[in-house]
């Protein structure tokens, strides 16, 4: 797991155009590192085959394959869909350390991982349904977080 931000992102808005694509809660978690309330996500409950999307950029994050029920109140995951897509950094926000995730295409916070989650990675990527999209395998309706 990398511990930095890529420098480099493909998508890149402004704040002002960033703040007219988002719902104001979409916008506070995404880009000012936020975290929704527990337990509040439609996501958190989805069980359907599916991918989960950034809600910014539109980049494909987190597989329902990947999809465990951590009982936190945020959608998990034990991985994600590919390394390359969400990077890490240290937050000490807390005053102890985290490890933030966020989109590497567009810089969007996603969440935080953990180190206690199930095999085979031990790992818990616990998201904001807030800045995610699911787009169910069988071709209904997206849903957002």
């Amino acid at each position: 797991m990398s511990n930095a931000r890529p420098a480099a992102r493909t998508v890149v808005k402004t704040d002002a155009e960033w703040r007219r694509m988002l719902t104001p809660e979409q916008y506070r978690v995404a880009f000012q590192e936020g975290t929704e309330r527990a337990f509040t996500s439609r996501l958190n409950e989805e069980k359907r085959r599916g991918v989960y999307h950034c809600i910014a950029c539109d980049t494909p994050l987190w597989s329902s394959a990947h999809k465990f029920d951590s009982g936190t109140g945020w959608p998990s995951f034990y991985q994600p869909i590919s390394a390359a897509v969400v990077g890490t950094k240290t937050d000490w926000k807390l005053l102890y350390p985290r490890t933030e995730c966020h989109c590497t295409t567009c810089g969007a916070h996603q969440g935080h991982v953990f180190p206690d989650g199930p095999p085979p990675t031990g790992q818990r990527w616990c998201i904001n349904g807030v800045v995610l999209r699911f787009r169910p395998a069988d071709g209904s309706a997206a849903v957002i977080g």
